[in-house]
């Protein structure tokens, strides 16, 4: 279970749409969502750190983080380990994780937006996000 991308969350809230990142989440959705996600200067609690270890590091087998040279420049990380060692020692800035995090993700996501921007399956996405309750 992935943890929350808000303060206090031991894991996502379907009640809470902030909390999360959804298949149907727009390129605009899914930055707005990690720029306000909480980041803490500390890897335990750190819903960022959480979603690049089991998603990031779950899909890919090294990850380029791109930060600006006065930030150090970019920086390849061979596993996640790597990368939580970095962030507690604080070579790696919460603003970078963020930045590079939403990147990643709208990557990932978008084959699903392309297979459901047409068609049936846009048909059928439509029908079931009539359903969606909220609160």
């Amino acid at each position: 279970m992935l943890m929350g991308l808000k303060e206090g969350q031991e894991k996502m809230s379907k009640s809470d749409p902030d909390s999360a990142i959804f298949m149907e989440d727009s390129v605009d959705d899914v930055r707005r969502k990690i720029k306000r996600a909480f980041c803490p200067p500390e890897v335990a609690g750190n819903p960022c750190l959480n979603w690049i270890r089991f998603i990031v590091f779950g899909k890919l087998s090294a990850w380029s983080i791109k930060r600006s040279a006065e930030n150090g420049g970019d920086v390849m990380y061979a596993s996640y380990d790597e990368l939580a060692a970095d962030y507690a020692a604080g070579k790696l800035h919460p603003g970078d994780v963020k930045a590079n995090l939403t990147e990643t993700l709208n990557a990932f996501l978008e084959p699903v937006r392309a297979h459901f921007a047409a068609g049936e399956p846009k048909r059928l996405l439509e029908q079931v996000m009539k359903y969606r309750v909220t609160r």
